[in-house]
């Protein structure tokens, strides 16, 4: 069961909508709010409708049979929603964006003839930058929101199965032993979240199946011994009784039915955990009658008892000899509910940080046969902590109800808005079919909303005060690493001057490979230059290294790297572009050394060899190019057929730092070289292209053999002089505190002390 739902908590939806009887209670903030049962049951009947057509409008027809649907190749959240969104219009604002990277195969959508007015909406988003931030700010507000239900819904939902302790103990002890009991099951629940979603889901998924079968025979038994006729509040007309009856108050009222749809969104974050087909299987036939027929078998019960007062409870609709079976299993079934809300969480996160949006955390994939499921130990241990300080804090299930509706609305507004362009600028529909999905299921959730936020002192406070601490921290480590490019970009040393080294400046090349990273796609970078001042030597293979993230969920490894020379073939220096998705898992410093000589090895066979299979036209040979870094080309691993011909596509290609570049895409019918050297050629001339390219391929191997060294700069940023009060604080005490207080780069990396050359660099930005 791929998908967090508020199973255990069907009693929420009345407990918080607070319709009482004869008795008022003090609510709104001092207000008295009078909602009387009355003989008709239309309070009832009202409430019920509310929740079906809530139910039936937003988690099926608006989740599962449209939003789903707008995945990320199967990736699902509001991060894969902006991927999509900028891989169909220059929207992002992360300046290392290529055009050889929408060569990609996971970064093609299927395409249609762009309708006009399509063409002006993409124009206009592309045109203005305030646009550009505006859309990521919204992202930023939608993944926090996210965040904070996977901090809200784990504490509501132990915490409400927990409560229905309080048929079977007195009050005193009742109201010692839930907040105890609900701590306690919350360590639990997270401490387990490093075995994997795959394992806890396998032991937890029958408990979620017979809590549906539990809840639906209940709903079933309620409405044929209390009042069969119960079915007639499935009519929206009793939604304008309940409007016309109650008024404001009514109104006022409806933030409780939030809870009824708590796990939509996670459902959708947890997509990539789970296949489309089997959240659509399970929530239309499974999850979504049993809902409903729990629901109506509560308003059944309630209809016949108005001389409840405070004793509003779903336990009380269940018969006595059942209670604490229905407890146990509602207890577990919370821990469900919980535990996918909390893998949506990490997914969401995993996304954030690969699109440079989030300090750098560990990610740990739980599964090697299941792509996409991570777990993040720091952000599992806070999650923790901050559920219990929740459940102390509140210890009340409507504060705790107010909260986590307004956190469950606000993102799914933001969904709801972005899915609106992906309709436009992906699906490429009319925009008035977009401008009325948006307006037809953003009015039903500005309504909720609305509802919400009036109980901001009750408890809504909570995730508003939590999103704005979040997005500050996400836009000032997105921001500032925006300006650490820009400052490499600005200050990148000319390839002149890399030619320029030689023996004569006391500049010696000294055995095995140095990888320099950096976040350049073309150029010199400048930590490289302050390194070979202060050290006047460098390797004699020499790998420019850029380590990319491509608004993609994965990229096949075939397509990963993207290699190409730096000036030429004797100054023995490459660069060496290696691109991964949001979802992918970054390779262990050992397999990723082999594997980049390896590639680098077919790539210099490719390149000797390309002027003899290419054209006679095509004159740009390795050993005659001029000494510019003008070709990058994708290696892969390919086993095909040896009499399959070998087949090259050029595309020109402008980035942000060069223009003119040009990208070879191999096509996969291109056959693997083996990285051997053949000695048995005595006789041919040494200046003859196989000669060089054997003794290219034995420099290659001696420097392999040598030893590795990772080459990194280590950064530190000020805001130059002269600038605001704001950008001084974000620059130099923000960003700069993230900096030390997350992993580093060479941990993100995984490079090895022993083998790590740390260049300290100082970006005024």
């Amino acid at each position: 069961m791929g998908f967090s739902w508020n199973l255990c908590n069907c009693e929420a939806w009345i407990l918080n909508m607070e319709i009482v009887g004869p008795i008022p209670r003090r609510i709104h903030g001092g207000q008295l709010c009078y909602i009387h049962h009355s003989e008709t049951n239309e309070e009832i009947f009202g409430v019920l409708s509310f929740v079906f057509w809530t139910l039936t409008l937003v988690p099926l027809f608006k989740y599962v049979f449209i939003v789903l649907r707008a995945d990320d190749n199967g990736e699902g959240g509001t991060f894969a929603l902006y991927s999509s969104i900028c891989r169909n219009a220059k929207v992002s604002l992360l300046p290392n964006r290529q055009v050889a990277d929408e060569s990609l195969s996971t970064y093609k959508l299927e395409q249609t003839p762009e309708r006009k007015n399509n063409t002006k909406v993409k124009m206009l988003l592309e045109k203005y930058k305030f646009l550009h931030t505006a859309l990521l700010i919204l992202v930023l507000l939608g993944t926090c929101m996210v965040i904070g239900d996977g901090l809200l819904t784990p504490a509501i939902s132990v915490f409400s199965a927990v409560s229905g302790l309080e048929l079977s103990m007195s009050k005193d002890h009742h109201q010692y032993a839930v907040i105890p009991i609900t701590c306690f099951i919350l360590v639990c629940l997270f401490a387990l979240q490093h075995y994997g979603t795959h394992r806890v889901g396998f032991f937890f998924a029958p408990i979620v199946l017979l809590w549906l079968i539990c809840i639906s025979a209940l709903g079933v038994y309620n409405i044929i011994h209390w009042n069969p006729k119960v079915y007639q509040a499935l009519s929206p007309y009793y939604m304008l009784k309940f409007f016309r009856k109650t008024k404001k108050q009514g109104w006022m009222s409806l933030g409780g039915i939030l809870l009824c749809i708590t796990g939509s969104e996670a459902m959708f974050a947890d997509l990539g955990h789970f296949s489309y087909a089997a959240i659509q299987i399970a929530f239309t036939f499974l999850v979504y009658p049993a809902l409903i027929l729990g629901y109506m078998g509560q308003a059944a019960y309630l209809s016949k008892h108005h001389e409840m007062n405070d004793n509003i409870s779903y336990y009380v609709s269940v018969p006595e000899s059942l209670r604490w079976p229905v407890l146990a299993i509602a207890i577990l079934a919370s821990v469900v509910g919980s535990q996918a809300i909390i893998s949506g969480t990490f997914s969401i996160i995993n996304q954030s940080q690969s699109l440079g949006c989030f300090p750098r955390v560990k990610v740990v994939h739980t599964s090697d046969k299941i792509h996409g499921q991570i777990y993040i130990p720091e952000i599992n241990w806070i999650l923790m902590i901050l559920c219990i300080a929740v459940t102390i804090g509140f210890r009340d299930i409507k504060h705790m109800g107010n909260a986590s509706g307004l956190a469950v609305m606000a993102v799914m507004l933001v969904t709801t808005c972005l899915t609106s362009l992906v309709i436009i600028l992906c699906w490429h529909k009319p925009p008035i079919v977009a401008l009325f999905f948006l307006l037809f299921f953003g009015s039903i959730e500005l309504l909720y909303f609305s509802a919400s936020l009036v109980k901001f002192r009750e408890g809504a406070w909570l995730p508003i005060l939590l999103a704005l601490f979040l997005v500050t921290i996400m836009f000032v480590w997105h921001y500032a690493s925006v300006k650490k490019y820009e400052y490499d970009l600005h200050n990148k040393v000319s390839l002149e001057w890399l030619l320029a080294l030689g023996p004569t400046l006391g500049m010696c090349r000294v055995p095995g490979i140095g990888l320099v990273f950096t976040d350049l796609t073309s150029g010199i970078p400048a930590n490289f230059s302050r390194f070979v001042t202060n050290l006047p030597a460098f390797h004699r293979i020499l790998v420019f290294v850029c380590v990319k993230s491509v608004p993609v969920p994965f990229v096949p490894p075939a397509e990963r790297y993207l290699l190409g020379r730096v000036g030429p073939a004797s100054l023995r220096a490459y660069r060496c572009i290696v691109r991964y998705g949001y979802r992918d898992v970054h390779q262990d410093v050992d397999s990723f050394e082999s594997d980049l000589v390896k590639r680098l090895a077919d790539f210099i066979h490719y390149d000797w060899c390309r002027p003899r299979a290419s054209s006679a036209g095509d004159h740009a040979g390795a050993s005659d190019r001029s000494s510019g870094e003008h070709r990058l080309a994708v290696i892969g691993n390919f086993d095909v057929d040896e009499n399959m011909q070998q087949e090259s596509v050029s595309l020109g290609f402008q980035t942000v730092e060069s223009i003119g570049d040009i990208i070879e895409m191999s096509s996969p019918k291109e056959r693997r070289v083996r990285f051997t050297v053949d000695d048995n050629d005595e006789s041919e001339n040494s200046s003859s292209p196989d000669v060089q390219m054997r003794r290219e391929l034995e420099d290659l191997l001696a420097a392999q053999q040598s030893g590795t060294a990772f080459i990194l700069g280590h950064s530190h940023v000020k805001a130059k002089q002269g600038s605001s009060v704001f950008k001084r604080l974000a620059i130099n005490f923000g960003y700069n505190f993230l900096r030390r207080n997350c992993r580093g780069p060479d941990v993100v990396l995984k490079v090895p002390p022993a083998s790590l050359l740390e260049v300290g660099m100082v970006y005024v930005v």
